[in-house]
Formats: structure tokens, C-alpha cells, sequence
């Protein structure tokens, strides 16, 4: 990989409007990469009759594949993103997600499915992670928060098309309206053939950019891992809660869009296609709204000049996600939009914060490692737990058809733990990414 450029003292800051452009070609990247890590979820009902799979299957290969390589990948790949060229890791991590949508589509049994899985998510996650680094270096500190916008507006895009793109090349195979890629394969089977396909060719324009100067370095680059590692735990009082906070949203989020197709086909007897397309448009909305909120709130709070102002909104938000995770138990379809959406919306805005604050009060040279460690934590309790919790909750509620209460009983405790951290990460703070830790 090629070396990488560190600022100079007498470098000009970078102005938006020139960072707009290799945005965009983030927010693409992102938009991608969770439509095709998402894309199994609205399917699953389908994959689960074919493969004769149980919840606590399901449960196990949509959060543990998830979960696994993320603990085991996510912070080697932070370390990369630190030391080595960004964008030609992120092209090979997009390679890893479309092999693991097309592994899915293919995928004979439990063991291959849930390798596949794995892919999907170790691709995904870790172009995250560089798109969140390369974006911070795409403009000054003051316009992170519309930066980290654009990016995660792909995102919540990507979240939006698992649900409605899935499901809309889904319908159209139930309808036999689509020329199937895999013979003889299942609609479910084909929609996954279809988005490994579509990635393959949305992904070349990332081909066009080029890697930007790295800001805010402190012992640059080439530090040993143990300097790198010091200087992170000395912030440990305010990385901690943050990344509890955090992670507790992601448990929230995960879990919710995990269950939400099976519980509307199950307790509002709804089939993919009948819900794929307010669905989408339902995350794509609250991504949008989300986001635009989170960034301003971002922005705003560092003007503020308070410690811990830019996690002002995050706290807010947290508050509001309490009552929005019992979604699940609602007495009819429109109000399990609503309550939904407005969870989504919730996670949105801390996520987006979050991510800020990593860029704004971290600095450089440990910002892979942190989003690394953060997306590692972040996957083995948020992906690899919340899922299963729920299914293991419904169980102990008296079986699968408790799906829904299971699902509100934990998206309500893991949405008060968000407060209590995102709260202790204000007021642990620090001012500055060069800021040195008490």
C-alpha cells in the first residue's frame, strides 16, 4: 500500500466544498455496503422455511456472524486504516461484502450461510471504519458534523434499500417477473445473486478517489503500538461510557432491525412485499431527518464551547429512544411505523454524533484503532448479544410468539443503559483531540 500524507504546520485547512465530491463517494460506498449487509433480514422468514432454520438460528447467524469477525477483524483494520492508504482498503473490503452476498445466495446449509454472513459484515464494518477516517480528513474540525452527514445519510440509504430494494426484487420474483441468476434458486436466494450483482457495479466509481492529507496527528503514523495503545487508554474515562452508550444503541438498533420483518409477518400477518416499500421509505426518511439533526446538533454543540456540548444531542436522543423501542408491542401497524421510526431516528443521531466525536476529540493516529475497538465491542454485544437475547427473552416469555414483547422488554433496558452513558460522557469530555488526558 502506498504511503500515506501527514499535514503540515503551514497546510490549509480543507473547505467542504472540495470535500464534497469523495462525500458523495463515501456515502455511495456506505449506501452499498448495508444495503448488502441488511439485505438477508427481509428474506430471512423465507431462508428460515427453506432451511428448516429455528429463531435461535437465525438469531445466531444474523447477530454471532456478524458479531465474530468483527471482534476478531475490526481493530486489526482500524490499525490499517491508521498506518496504510484508506481507499485502496476500502475497495478490497467492498470485494469482501459482494462475496459474501453472492456466498449467500448460493449458500447450501447453516455453516455457509453464516460464513456468509461473516463476510458481509467484516466488509462492511470495516469500510465504515475508513470512510469515518478518510471523512474527518476531508474538511476542518467545524464542518465534521456535515461531513459525517453525507456518510451516514449512505448509510441510513443502504439501511433503508435492505428493506425496500430486498424486498421489491423479492416480490418480483414471487411474481417470476425477473430473470432468475441462479437456476432453480429460490426468490430469496435470487434477490441476494441480485444485490452482489448490483454492488459489483456501483462500487467503480470509488475507483476515481484518491487518498487525502491526514489532520490532527499527534505521534503520526508510524508510532509503535504501544504509544498508540497508551495514549488511548489514558482517555479511558471518556471513551468508556461513550462507547457503552453507544453500544447500547447498537443493541437497541440491531435487534430491532433483526426482528421487525418476522414480527410484522408473524403479529400483523405481513409478507415482505407488502411491507418492503414503507419500510424503506420509513428508514430512508428517519436516515435523512436523522442525520440532518445529528450533524447540526454535532456542529452546534462544539460551538456551545461547554465540555461535552458536541454529546448534548446524543443525551437527548438516548432519552427520547426509551419509550420509541416499544415499537414492537403496537396495537396496529401505523403506530409500530411511528415508534420505529422514531427509534431509528434516535440511533441515528447518537450514531452520528459519536462518530463526530471520535473525529473532533480523538486523535489522528488513534482514530482506526478507536473505531476499530468501537465497531469490535459494538458487534459482539450489539449484534452477537441483542439478537439472541431477544430470542432467548421470547423463549423464557413462553416461545416464538412472544417475539414481540421479548423484542420491547429489551430494546427498553438496553435504551436506559444509552442514557446513563452517553450522560458520563459529557461530563468526561475533553475539550480537544490534543487535549492531553488527566
Amino acid at each position: 500500500m502506498a504511503t500515506i500524507g501527514i499535514e503540515t504546520p503551514n497546510a490549509r485547512a480543507p473547505t467542504f466544498g472540495s470535500a464534497l465530491a469523495p462525500l458523495l463517494l463515501l456515502a455511495l460506498l456506505m449506501l452499498v455496503g448495508f444495503t448488502a449487509m441488511g439485505s438477508f433480514g427481509t428474506v430471512q422468514e423465507s431462508a428460515k422455511a427453506e432451511l428448516g432454520l429455528s429463531d435461535t438460528t437465525l438469531g445466531m447467524i444474523q447477530g454471532m456472524g456478524a458479531a465474530v469477525p468483527l471482534l476478531v477483524f475490526s481493530i486489526p483494520i482500524g490499525l490499517l486504516v491508521d498506518r496504510f492508504n484508506r481507499v485502496r482498503l476500502t475497495l478490497i473490503l467492498a470485494a469482501i461484502w459482494t462475496i459474501g452476498s453472492a456466498l449467500t445466495a448460493i449458500a447450501p446449509n447453516v455453516p455457509i450461510l453464516f460464513a456468509a454472513r461473516m463476510l458481509t459484515g467484516i466488509g462492511t464494518t470495516g469500510a465504515l471504519t475508513a470512510a469515518l477516517s478518510l471523512s474527518a480528513d476531508l474538511c476542518a474540525p467545524a464542518q465534521r458534523g456535515r461531513a459525517m452527514l453525507i456518510v451516514n445519510l449512505g448509510k441510513s440509504a443502504g439501511i433503508a434499500a435492505a428493506f425496500a430494494l430486498t424486498g421489491w426484487i423479492y416480490g418480483l420474483y414471487v411474481k417470476g417477473a425477473l430473470p432468475t441468476p441462479i437456476t432453480g434458486g429460490m426468490p430469496w436466494r435470487n434477490a441476494q445473486a441480485v444485490i452482489a450483482i448490483l454492488s459489483c457495479v456501483l462500487l467503480l466509481p470509488l475507483f476515481l478517489m484518491r487518498e487525502p492529507t491526514r489532520h490532527e496527528v499527534e505521534a503520526g503514523p508510524g508510532a509503535p503500538f504501544r504509544t498508540v495503545a497508551h495514549e488511548l487508554w489514558a482517555r479511558r474515562a471518556f471513551l468508556l461510557p461513550l462507547f457503552a452508550g453507544q453500544v447500547a444503541v447498537v443493541m437497541a438498533d440491531a435487534a430491532a432491525g433483526i426482528w421487525a420483518a418476522p414480527i410484522l409477518s408473524r403479529n400483523y400477518g405481513l409478507q415482505p412485499q407488502d411491507f418492503a416499500a414503507w419500510m424503506g421509505a420509513l428508514l430512508i426518511g428517519t436516515g435523512i431527518a436523522g442525520g440532518v439533526l445529528g450533524g447540526i446538533a454535532a456542529d452546534l454543540g462544539q460551538k456551545s464551547g461547554l465540555r461535552g456540548g458536541l454529546l448534548i444531542g446524543a443525551v437527548i436522543a438516548s432519552a427520547i429512544g426509551i419509550p420509541a423501542a416499544l415499537f414492537s408491542i403496537s396495537p396496529s401497524v401505523p403506530v409500530f411505523a411511528f415508534a420505529l421510526g422514531v427509534l431509528v431516528l434516535c440511533g441515528t443521531v447518537t450514531g452520528l454524533i459519536t462518530s463526530v466525536a471520535l473525529t473532533v476529540l480523538i486523535p489522528n493516529e488513534l482514530r482506526g484503532l478507536c473505531i476499530g475497538a468501537f465497531i469490535a465491542i459494538a458487534g459482539l454485544i450489539g449484534y452477537g448479544l441483542a439478537p439472541s437475547l431477544v430470542a432467548g427473552t421470547s423463549g423464557l416469555l413462553g416461545g416464538e410468539h412472544h417475539l414481540g414483547q421479548a423484542q420491547a422488554l429489551v430494546g427498553m433496558i438496553v435504551s436506559a443503559l444509552s442514557l446513563v452513558g452517553f450522560f458520563i460522557a459529557m461530563r468526561r469530555a475533553p475539550f480537544s483531540a490534543t487535549e492531553k488526558p488527566v
